[in-house]
């Protein structure tokens, strides 16, 4: 099935569910293939959740970042509910698993310098180009590299699409676009249209240079394609976090980086080109690389700093299949204390994500009261989310229980805070298959489900659950959306802008007495439905077919009988 096709099938069946009207009270909502009927007017009321978010959030937490007194008060707190209500620990009777992290401050960067026909002798760090390295060691130089320009840098099989081909960029500097042919045409039968694919994202595009063999990597930065400006990748901190790993991060590139578009144009116009040009000829499936005709040289100077910190992991084991595993997720991490604010020092991060990570805590002693589920139910806290999804990448990498075995996964980040919604967001919809269950019991509610508003930003890779679809796990990360039940999408609208502007990220992100959680709660009720389905059932959902994702989850398909 198309991307097109299968959104249009997902859409008929919305339609459907925006008809429906709220449940009474004496409606029944039955999970397919449990054990638990559950009535409408004996949902989950969480009773602690408020409490959970107020404590997380509270100025004694320090703004709960990693390696600090914040975290151990986290992990403390974390470990205490859990065995408080009864979920097993990892190992003996604790509920951590270790994560080792390194903290990469690029104390020195040069500016890249460039020999070419036509181009000026460098471009200036920050104002022209931007540059790390995540390679662990004091010191990266590249020197004299040939520079190619590769269209895109995706290598997509089951899109028939390859930018490398025909080409060996060892020890060279490879330029490419930001996003996908499919934003850049509006397209939906090209890549996914105009959401965003995992192709698109920076990330993948760094790796998928070093994996080509690229001694540096610069994506030419356009905002629309990027969803941000260039003071996001250019003006912020440049310290980098990653895990540590024998290898030290070799296999990455020397140098990542960003360049603008005005220093893109005078790459190009070395070679007698432009970038409205080049726009064109990326797009085509027989793009061929482009030789720019100069050479880059830059060095980057780093402190190091390795630091140790936990994700908090607890399960209630299956009684029928035991090594088969439901998973709920939430990052625990904040952004710490501002010691340069003289009024107001702690990053609280009370919807980011206190509440995200209080909302674990309350769903898992719901599934504790329930009757003993067939399948494993595990719960993941994780760390340093906020420093690049480390933690759940260590778990992706390092995983407490089998991800073969892991049937599905839900991610929990940034819960609703202002009253019950209509609509449901599912971000990155039209992905995979436990989708569909959440779509069932959202009508079920009377509410309807709808993707988010900005698939074109890679939302669908910005958040932790996107560490497990890397590995194949199909995962949801679904929230309440903006169409209040009494104040209408205009008004759950402005709610969300205003938290961005005022909060988001910011030292007000703080806990508020008069919050209405009871939207946060009706999610929650849906989650727990979704997870209680999966955990009862045979069920092994997938990625549709022609996602990023579906031949990993394919490949390990004989050990899911």
């Amino acid at each position: 099935m198309t991307t097109l096709s299968r959104l249009s099938t997902i859409a008929a069946a919305l339609a459907a569910c925006v008809a429906l009207t709220a449940c009474s009270d004496n409606d029944k909502v039955t999970t397919v293939n449990s054990q638990t009927t559950i009535a409408s007017s004996e949902q989950a009321s969480f009773p602690k959740l408020a409490e959970h978010i107020k404590v997380l959030s509270s100025d004694e937490f320090e703004g709960r970042a990693p390696a600090t007194k914040g975290e151990e008060l986290t992990v403390a707190y974390l470990e205490d509910n859990f065995r408080r209500m009864g979920l097993k620990p990892i190992n003996g009777d604790s509920y951590k698993q270790p994560v080792s992290l390194v903290q990469i401050d690029p104390v020195e960067v040069s500016a890249l310098t460039l020999t070419g026909d036509k181009l000026p002798a460098q471009f200036n760090y920050r104002d022209e180009m931007t540059a790390w390295t995540k390679q662990v060691t004091d010191q990266v130089a590249v020197e004299n590299s040939d520079m190619v320009f590769v269209g895109y840098g995706i290598v997509a099989p089951e899109y028939d699409w390859n930018d490398y081909e025909g080409i060996d960029v060892t020890g060279k500097t490879v330029v490419m676009f930001v996003n996908d042919p499919g934003f850049a045409t509006q397209d939906e039968n090209l890549f996914n249209g105009n959401a965003m694919t995992y192709y698109g994202r920076w990330t993948y595009k760094y790796e998928e240079a070093a994996r080509q063999g690229a001694a540096m990597v610069l994506i030419i930065h356009e905002t629309d394609a990027a969803s941000y400006g260039w003071g996001v990748v250019a003006h912020g901190s440049p310290i980098k976090f990653d895990l540590i790993n024998e290898n030290k991060n070799a296999d990455l590139a020397k140098v990542e980086g960003w360049i603008t578009t005005e220093s893109a144009e005078k790459l190009f116009a070395n070679v007698g080109t432009d970038l409205a040009t080049m726009h064109k000829k990326a797009l085509q499936k027989d793009f061929t690389p482009l030789d720019l005709q100069a050479k880059a040289s830059i060095s980057v100077k780093n402190n190091l700093r390795e630091l140790t910190s936990s994700n908090v992991v607890g399960y209630i084991e299956g009684s029928k299949y035991p090594d088969e595993y439901v998973l709920y997720m939430a990052h625990w991490d904040h952004l710490g204390v501002d010691l340069s604010n003289p009024t107001n020092t702690v990053f609280n991060g009370a919807q980011d994500n206190a509440s995200g990570t209080g909302g674990l805590i309350a769903l898992a002693e719901h599934f504790t009261q329930q009757p003993q589920p067939e399948r494993s139910v595990v719960f993941v806290a994780v760390t340093a989310e906020e420093r690049g999804l480390l933690g759940s990448a260590w778990y992706a990498a390092n995983p407490v229980f089998p991800l073969e075995k892991t049937v599905a996964a839900i991610n929990m980040d940034v819960m609703n805070v202002y009253g019950p919604m209509k609509d449901m967001v599912i971000v990155g919809l039209g992905n995979n298959e436990v989708e569909n269950i959440l779509i069932n019991y959202t009508k079920q509610q009377g509410r309807y489900a709808v993707r988010e508003p900005n698939p074109e930003a890679g939302i669908a890779y910005r958040s932790d659950h996107f560490s497990l679809s890397k590995k194949g796990v199909p995962i949801l990360y679904a929230k309440s959306g903006n169409d209040h039940i009494e104040h209408g999408k205009e008004w759950g609208k402005a709610q969300r802008a205003e938290y961005n502007k005022c909060c988001y990220h910011k030292v007000e992100d703080e806990y508020d007495a008069n919050w209405d959680l009871s939207g946060a709660k009706q999610d929650m009720q849906l989650f727990f439905q979704v997870g209680n389905e999966l955990a009862n059932s045979r069920q092994w959902p997938n990625w549709y077919k022609g996602n990023e994702f579906r031949a990993i989850r394919d490949a390990s398909s004989d050990q899911r009988k």
